[in-house]
């Protein structure tokens, strides 16, 4: 995002003479991002006037007065028609308005190294039909392996959203049950299948099947699965996002050349083979225009270029993204760009969103304080 932005920088600026434009990157744990964020948009002097914005934050965003509707903006720009229609309604909130174009989306599967399934005796493609295969394949590798994590969940609060959208609703939305009720407007606290993905996390912590729990509160531990413990060969199973594989690109935080052979990818089941048999759950970053913005013009004319089609391509390749510009989807470069592009790609099929109301970010943060291992 840092080098996208720089480049962006240097482009709108040579457009625009006489204009600065001032980055303020915040080099944090995710949650610390929020927070920051959070704060700059307390005060006119600090708020930006283009943030980059975690989609389940954009209700709460627009209640706290810190987005701008785009809607004016995009109706005068043509390249608005390029969007997905799914994509259109990732920043489009509960009053109908738009406060964000997409940058990319997301899926999210089991990563699992096939060099420490070799070793554990684990077959090849694996495939695991129902939650119980999952356990199955950990407990084998716990049992065989000695030193290897077999595998990680993210849990706990120091994880964040994370625990909730990587670990609880993987789990969840493989189950009868969901984590809101649109027909009575309700969150859902106590369901069997919310009772059921408690019970993975308590079985899975409980056997060693998963990380020390001193190393799972880290709140930098999603950035050491992604940098040193899957190139490290120290854990055998991920549940994670299909943006990881960005990390080990030569443009990435951990170049790693082998990548794409040694991690194989499987489907996150439903919990019992259920039909449509694999689950997964999508979210996304938008950029969006500061409602404290002077110029809200230029503002939006710094967003436009950001996500005009080369752009798009250069971070959704580099970022490892799913793209949400049908022109970019189906560009040659972007295809050939990643080996599990199609993977995760076909999960979009059964995916789900999070219910990113006002108070989602409120409910996440009580559900993984209520899950941290023990």
């Amino acid at each position: 995002m840092d080098d996208q932005m720089k480049r962006v920088k240097t482009a709108y600026e040579s457009a625009h003479p006489g204009s600065t434009v001032k980055l303020v990157p915040i080099e944090a744990a995710e949650n610390d991002y929020y927070t920051k964020l959070s704060l700059m948009n307390r005060s006119p002097g600090t708020a930006p006037d283009v943030m980059y914005e975690d989609t389940f934050l954009v209700n709460t965003d627009i209640a706290a007065g810190f987005l701008a509707p785009i809607d004016e903006y995009l109706a005068k720009w043509p390249d608005w028609s390029r969007f997905t229609e799914a994509s259109k309604t990732a920043a489009k909130a509960l009053d109908g308005k738009t406060y964000g174009v997409p940058m990319g989306t997301d899926t999210r599967a089991l990563w699992y190294n096939k060099d420490l399934f070799a070793q554990a005796g684990i077959s090849v493609p694996w495939e695991p039909k129902t939650w119980d295969d999952v356990l199955a394949t950990a407990r084998t590798v716990k049992a065989k392996l000695p030193g290897v994590t077999p595998l990680n969940v993210y849990s706990g609060k120091s994880a964040g959203e994370d625990a909730t959208m990587q670990g609880l609703e993987m789990l969840l939305y493989g189950t009868q049950d969901t984590f809101y009720d649109d027909a009575s407007k309700k969150w859902v606290t106590s369901s069997q299948g919310m009772l059921d993905s408690l019970g993975f996390i308590k079985t899975i912590y409980g056997e060693g099947l998963a990380p020390a729990p001193q190393d799972a509160l880290d709140p930098n531990f999603g950035n050491h699965v992604g940098t040193e413990l899957l190139p490290g060969g120290k854990l055998a199973i991920d549940l994670d996002g299909s943006w990881i594989s960005g990390n080990w690109l030569p443009s990435g935080a951990k170049p790693w050349p082998q990548w794409s052979t040694v991690l194989g990818q499987a489907a996150m089941p439903t919990q019992r083979g259920q039909a449509p048999g694999k689950t997964s759950m999508s979210g996304g970053w938008v950029l969006s225009v500061g409602a404290k913005a002077k110029d809200k013009q230029a503002a939006f004319d710094f967003v436009s270029l950001a996500l005009n089609k080369e752009n798009s391509l250069a971070y959704d390749i580099a970022a490892s993204q799913i793209a949400e510009r049908a022109n970019v989807a189906a560009d040659p470069a972007y295809l050939a760009a990643n080996p599990t592009l199609k993977f995760f790609t076909d999960l979009v099929q059964v995916t789900h969103f999070r219910p990113a109301y006002a108070d989602y970010p409120h409910v996440s943060d009580a559900t993984s304080s209520t899950r941290c291992p023990r």
